[in-house]
């Protein structure tokens, strides 16, 4: 199925390295930085996390997962395809894809609030700041476990685009063994393109793909993390991940942001709307 209009064409991005800067506590970005982000669609930001931040957030999915303290009732969790199919045991936290909307979990809702992240997205949409989608991400091993390179864009009811960012933080090492995420650099320029289920053998619910999944997989860099390291992207930047090939567990938390100046455009679109929460400034989504 298509859920988006195809729009521009896609000249020929070359492989490269990923662009990154190292955090500093209270810092904004440069406008060197500034200028690399809306050029390529992403920027890489190293250490922006300590050990300790990161292992609470990650216990804490943990025990929700394995009912040790109680699922808030509007926190969602999916389960990978391959647990219906009967390819995975149904029970851990080997079969869960993620965990979404966060909002009411006070432990994993910090991150969403986290004065350093919001400086850094402040930099990039302006002080006024919503959170409108929050996950913790699980890419377990022995799962297909892909995620088609596809534009988050397509699942917002609000725009515009560029009044939007992610932030995507590394829990442990992401690297190429074990799923990590993978963008097209400067693809955000393309325009909001067609998506598509993939003809694969195993799918996760709304996993789209951008159409012409392949031609820009060919084109798509590796972005290799340390733990407490944060990727901020563009909602029309191309990106997906791989499988986890290792024996561990591949694990992330992410926000997207969105400005109080974005508009809803909520009628007719497939997911509806979110919890949006302000988390700085003002906010009227």
């Amino acid at each position: 199925m298509v859920v988006a209009a195809a729009t521009g064409l896609f000249p020929g991005f070359g492989c490269k390295m990923a662009l990154s800067v190292r955090a500093s506590v209270g810092s904004e970005l440069s406008q060197n930085r500034l200028a690399t982000y809306l050029t390529e669609g992403y920027l890489l930001v190293r250490g922006v996390f300590s050990e300790q931040k990161l292992r609470v957030w990650e216990s804490r999915f943990v025990d929700l997962v394995e009912r040790r303290i109680a699922m808030p009732a509007k926190v969602r969790l999916m389960r990978d395809v391959m647990v219906a199919k009967g390819g995975v045991p149904a029970s851990g936290t080997r079969p869960v894809v993620k965990i979404q909307d966060l909002e009411e979990d006070e432990i994993l809702f910090t991150y969403s609030r986290d004065e350093v992240l919001l400086d850094l997205v402040e930099s990039l949409i302006g002080r006024d700041i919503t959170s409108v989608h929050t996950m913790f991400l699980n890419k377990p091993p022995g799962v297909d476990g892909r995620h088609p390179l596809h534009q988050d864009q397509v699942y917002f009811p609000f725009g515009p685009p560029d009044l939007i960012v992610g932030a995507w933080t590394a829990i442990d090492s992401c690297n190429r063994q074990n799923g990590c995420l993978s963008v097209v650099p400067g693809s955000h320029r393309l325009g909001l393109l067609s998506h598509e289920t993939p003809p694969w053998d195993f799918v996760n619910d709304k996993y789209w793909g951008v159409v012409r999944h392949d031609e820009f997989l060919e084109r798509s860099v590796h972005l290799e993390m340390d733990g407490g390291d944060v990727v901020l992207f563009h909602p029309l930047l191309i990106h997906g991940s791989g499988t986890n090939g290792t024996s561990g567990f591949r694990r992330a938390i992410s926000t997207h942001f969105a400005s109080s100046d974005c508009n809803l455009t909520a009628e007719g679109h497939p997911l509806g709307l979110r919890n949006y929460v302000r988390v700085r400034g003002r906010s009227r989504l």
